[in-house]
Order: C-alpha cells, then sequence, then structure tokens
C-alpha cells in the first residue's frame, strides 16, 4: 500500500468511530463511548502527525 493512503484511512477511521461516539452516548453507554472517543482521538492524531 502506498504511504500517502495511510493518512487518509485513519481521517476515515476517525470518522467511523466518531459516529460510534454519538451512538453509544445517546444510547447510554458513557463509559464504551468515552473509550471510542479516546481511540477517535488517536486516530486523528495520527494522521494529523502522518501528514506533518
Amino acid at each position: 500500500m502506498s504511504q500517502q493512503w495511510v493518512p487518509l484511512l485513519l481521517l476515515g477511521l476517525a470518522g467511523f468511530l466518531a459516529g460510534g461516539v454519538y451512538s453509544t452516548w445517546r444510547n447510554g453507554s458513557r463509559g464504551l463511548a468515552v473509550a471510542l472517543g479516546v481511540a477517535t482521538a488517536l486516530a486523528l492524531g495520527g494522521a494529523v502527525a502522518w501528514l506533518v
């Protein structure tokens, strides 16, 4: 896989996880939402770090 696709995949993963955060938060599973939020932040941070 070409290295230019990695940040795009990480950004897509971050978006997918952010949707999971929203969904689980609305359903009342706050602990899982926080865990997904951390994973979202890591994916987003990884994508930004890769681009910089």
